[in-house]
């Protein structure tokens, strides 16, 4: 797994990597925005209606913008891994071309559309579960540690499972999917923890989504599917 994540840093000077860490870094900075400036104006307009006294009306521009931010942090991975999977494709082929080129010969293109659906999935999953885990992750507080270990643990499992996808997909039929992931559980665990720290690192977190598309496809094609390949040919 470390040399997986050596060999994608290794090729981020790569062109077709650094074309796909730029259009994902402008298409999430301008979606983070929009949702920003949405955010910002959604609570002062919240604030404006509640009647809130004068003295939190008159912050309410800062208390709206520290909110919006703290929810552009949320929601940074969810965007980002929407993002990537409008362009997680080229970041594959990208990686396929220069270490297992017999491969990218068999493998199928995916399509704008599903790579737009997976990326939504993938968003709509880590929104969805880790909004309904909020009561634990509060509860957890007083740990002081508790909300950080279930939040990798929880994020780890839908990263793992996401990242994963984006590469079988290439390579494993539809149908045989469940199987796969199936006999993969373990390793895409592990491979999703290392991107979900990854995501947490600042500054490295721009680049994460690339870098964890790219230790996806090492990971794939080093043996963590081999046991589901010969389970098929028997």
């Amino acid at each position: 797994m470390m040399q997986a994540l050596y060999l994608s840093f290794a090729q981020l000077g790569d062109r077709r990597i650094v074309g796909v860490f730029l259009k994902s870094v402008l298409l999430t900075i301008i979606l983070l925005t929009i949702l920003g400036v949405a955010g910002w104006f959604g609570m002062l307009w919240l604030i404006a209606w509640s009647g809130a006294g004068e003295i939190v009306y008159q912050f309410a521009g800062v208390v709206a913008a520290i909110l919006a931010l703290v929810a552009g942090g949320v929601l940074f991975r969810a965007v980002a891994m929407l993002v990537i999977g409008l362009f997680a494709d080229d970041v594959v082929r990208a990686v396929e071309a220069r270490h297992y080129p017999e491969m990218l010969a068999v493998a199928r293109k995916v399509s704008v559309g599903r790579g737009m659906a997976m990326g939504l999935g993938s968003a709509a999953r880590f929104l969805v579960i880790n909004l309904a885990l909020s009561p634990l992750y509060l509860v957890l507080l007083f740990t002081g540690i508790g909300p950080a270990i279930l939040f990798f643990i929880v994020n780890g499992w839908l990263l793992g499972r996401d990242l994963g996808d984006m590469v079988a997909v290439r390579h494993i039929d539809s149908a045989d999917l469940k199987g796969w992931r199936g006999s993969t559980a373990i390793s895409r665990f592990m491979l999703g923890l290392i991107g979900t720290g990854l995501f947490v690192l600042p500054i490295v977190n721009l680049a994460a989504p690339v870098i964890v598309a790219a230790m996806a496809t090492h990971w794939f094609h080093n043996g963590f599917d081999q046991g589901f390949r010969r389970g098929r040919k028997t």
